[in-house]
């Protein structure tokens, strides 16, 4: 690959993905068909594999390729990662293009109407764990550098992560390891998704999470229900306390400290977050301010995890102690640690009983908010609108992404672009995930767009 002498339009580069696309399917197929789940209960070998087949895709486009690993916050050896780079001509930019290459469990399988992992096409959709999230992220860099080819006017580092969808534990130790491989003026994730099926988005805020886990205690152990019930208070009774005063009538988080925005440039019908999130006809929505904001821009908070005896083995018991863990959403603008402080507070000012609390594991990521004055921002808008023929928006994630934090931290001055080739149908880390195809096409022409637009800047 060398210094671009001549850019294509969108019109050339579909006709051009047209020929290959075939091969490319085929390709995102063979992907799909390794279980690369990255946890500890799955055979990690899968994930070596996934990482080879990667590498071999690069290889096969003239990229020199490394598989890599780093130490995990444990101490222990992370999973393979794939680097692949071909250098950037004189006086051009380097943009890094990440995505993953690990996938969640299957989940049960009769909840599938295929096989999680053999790819199946059904009309428009390619269904098959990975196959959105995010192995067609990969395909998407592999190939728009394979239609630009020696017309690439950038340089390029391909980073290909292993152990995303469990964490990431390796990843700031990854980055600072290798930093000198990894570093550029632009680093485009693609990981996200679009706004709806045929209408391109750039994501440029995103949620941050933290999560908390608390134990409540009233006895210094269980006593007999029927001996103590009415006059002593049993640790569910606290706990049921605290855990509703977490939110008011109307469901919003009622937590102060909380950082939060009730507007938002673009909105969701309501029957469409009703048709998406499968909620109950009987059910209402919760939250006040746009649907948008509820997602994108306010804080949330949900039980995860509450350790008291199931119903199958329960006694007449008045339960002396409970453990429960919150997962809580930053708006943007917030941080992880203020928002630990804050839940904590109100945990301890809700405490009913003379109840003791006690805080246990807590965990964070950072939310992120996309400069919008940033020109590289502005390029891959037009980019996205060129390649779909359709007007691209800007819009946010409930979802988190905590590594865009150590991304920012190791390298400064990078402008960061969100991009992502699912839709609200993929159905990512649920049975049936799938991709939808005519947005796989239009994902890869946008970025052998964007990545022409930046050689021209």
């Amino acid at each position: 690959m060398s210094e671009s002498t001549s850019a294509l339009d969108s019109a050339q580069l579909h006709a051009e993905l047209d020929t290959i696309f075939d091969e490319v399917i085929d390709q995102l197929t063979d992907l799909v068909a390794i279980p690369s789940v990255a946890w500890p209960s799955f055979d990690p070998a899968n994930v070596r594999s996934s990482a080879e087949a990667v590498a071999d895709l690069a290889r096969g486009l003239g990229l020199d390729v490394d598989i890599l690993t780093a130490a995990q916050e444990d101490g222990t050896e992370g999973y393979p990662a794939v680097v692949a780079s071909v250098p950037a001509p004189a006086g051009a930019c380097t943009v890094l293009l990440y995505a993953h290459h690990d996938v969640q469990p299957p989940g049960k399988p009769e909840a599938w109407n295929t096989e999680p992992f053999v790819a199946t096409r059904t009309g428009d959709r390619l269904y098959g764990r990975g196959a959105a999230d995010d192995k067609a992220g990969i395909m998407v860099h592999l190939t728009a550098l394979r239609l630009l080819a020696d017309r690439l006017g950038v340089g390029v580092t391909l980073f290909i992560e292993g152990e995303e969808e469990a964490g990431s534990p390796s990843f700031r130790n990854f980055l600072e390891t290798y930093q000198d491989k990894l570093a550029a003026d632009v680093i485009v994730v693609a990981d996200s998704g679009n706004w709806a099926a045929g209408t391109p988005a750039l994501t440029t805020s995103l949620r941050g999470m933290c999560a908390i886990e608390f134990d409540i205690s009233t006895l210094d152990h269980a006593v007999h229900s029927g001996m103590y019930g009415g006059v002593v208070p049993d640790a569910m009774l606290a706990m049921t306390r605290v855990l509703g005063s977490l939110h008011d009538e109307n469901g919003s988080v009622a937590v102060r400290g909380l950082k939060s925005q009730t507007e938002s440039t673009i909105d969701y019908e309501e029957s469409t977050i009703r048709s998406d999130s499968g909620i109950l006809d009987s059910s209402s929505l919760i939250g006040s301010g746009s649907l948008a904001s509820r997602l994108w821009t306010q804080p949330s908070i949900t039980v995860i995890g509450l350790d008291i005896p199931d119903v199958d083995v329960s006694s007449n018991t008045l339960q002396s102690n409970l453990r429960a863990k919150l997962s809580i959403r930053l708006a943007p603008g917030d941080t992880p640690d203020n928002a630990v402080k804050a839940v904590e507070a109100h945990l301890r000012d809700n405490l009913p009983f003379g109840a003791t609390l006690t805080i246990g594991d807590t965990e964070g990521g950072s939310p992120w908010q996309a400069d919008m004055n940033d020109p590289v921002v502005q390029t891959a808008q037009r980019a996205l609108t060129e390649a779909w023929g359709q007007e691209s928006v800007t819009m946010g994630i409930g979802g988190s992404i905590p590594f865009i934090a150590d991304l920012l931290e190791v390298f400064p001055q990078a402008s960061i672009l969100v991009t992502g080739v699912e839709d609200p149908d993929a159905r990512a880390h649920s049975a049936n995930e799938s991709l939808y195809v005519p947005d796989f096409k239009a994902a890869i022409v946008a970025e052998a767009l964007l990545l022409q637009k930046l050689a021209l800047n």
